[in-house]
């Protein structure tokens, strides 16, 4: 596979580790949806899953300054932070999404990359918008060598066939955009194994909402990682569950990262 051009960079390096893929636990959830059942403290679940096998968090701008002297102290842990937000509508004409920090503040608080949604069941004018603020995102990151993570994605709609091949032809969008990691909603073994090989740049799988049981999220995370991803973003399928079985699940997912992983970046 080709290098990647920030292969040698010192944050995409603390985002993915030679020897397993990432696991990253978000808990950004409540910039968009307020008080998220399970993550009602957010810092409390950051400081429960630093005693686990991850690898790192997704935060939003409040959680990094709830958490700075902990993380601090505890380094090895990479930060994601989600940069936008977006709400639900039935006018998406009138808009869904903005930014909420900028590249400037990430850099300032030492994360390690950037992250952005790439809705696409919104109206034209809406995508004319998320495309201008991913690249211009993009653009300023490059200055600095902050990786950006995209995430396509169709808004508050039931995962079907038809909605994940619609996410995977939007991701060749947020390749096409320029950004440096891909992050989508388990689109299955086949899938993410095409993505891999064709857009060749580092592809990060997401749990999305709790559904199933543990035992379907490890099936689908092995499958994935098999496949190819380069790491596994997974939090309302595990801190959502019963204590004891979220446990145990991001313990069998931290094995699942190391005992199938392939380098490909």
């Amino acid at each position: 596979m080709a290098q990647h051009r920030l292969s040698t960079s010192y944050r995409m390096n603390r985002l993915f580790h030679e020897d397993r893929a990432a696991l990253i636990v978000p808990v950004d959830h409540g910039v968009v949806w307020g008080r998220v059942p399970a993550l009602e403290a957010p810092v409390d679940v950051i400081k429960s899953y630093m005693q686990e096998d991850v690898t790192g968090f997704m935060v939003t701008t409040g959680i990094v300054r709830a958490t700075e002297a902990l993380l601090a102290r505890q380094s090895q842990f990479a930060r994601v932070l989600a940069i936008d937000a977006f709400w639900s509508t039935k006018t998406p004409d009138k808009g869904t999404g903005t930014i909420v920090a900028r590249l400037e503040d990430a850099v300032r608080l030492g994360v390690d990359c950037v992250k952005l949604l790439l809705p696409w069941n919104v109206s034209d004018e809406e995508k004319i918008l998320y495309c201008e603020r991913i690249g211009n995102v993009i653009s300023e990151a490059a200055k600095w060598e902050m990786p950006v993570m995209v995430e396509p994605v169709l808004l508050a709609v039931p995962r079907s066939p038809e909605v994940v091949k619609q996410e995977i032809e939007v991701a060749r969008i947020a390749f096409d955009l320029g950004a440096d990691i891909i992050k989508i909603t388990f689109p299955g073994a086949e899938e993410t194994a095409r993505l891999v090989e064709e857009l060749r740049i580092p592809i990060v799988v997401a749990g999305g909402a709790l559904s199933g049981d543990s035992k379907s999220t490890l099936t689908d995370s092995e499958e994935v990682i098999r496949a190819g991803a380069q790491g596994l973003v997974i939090g309302r399928k595990v801190w959502q569950r019963p204590e004891a079985e979220a446990k145990e699940t991001i313990r069998e997912l931290a094995r699942i990262t190391r005992r199938h992983y392939t380098r490909h970046w």
